[in-house]
């Protein structure tokens, strides 16, 4: 398994949520600040985007188990 989805599912479901809204807020800076001037980092976007959708999938997947626990 990928070290980072390790390092993700590490984390307690608070922390993702904060690093979630973070990484929104980077992306949208990145994005806002490339339409400007053009002068973005394809790469780190990517990273990002990345992380994000780690993130999500770790959460969803934190979701669907509580609800069969219930």
């Amino acid at each position: 398994m990928n070290k980072a989805i390790q390092d993700i599912r590490g984390e307690d479901t608070k922390e993702l949520k904060a690093k979630l809204n973070d990484l929104r807020k980077e992306q949208f800076q990145l994005r806002f600040r490339g339409a400007t001037d053009g002068s973005t980092k394809p790469t780190r976007a990517g990273e990002i985007r990345k992380t994000i959708a780690r993130i999500l999938t770790v959460l969803g997947d934190r979701a669907r188990n509580e609800g069969k626990k219930q």
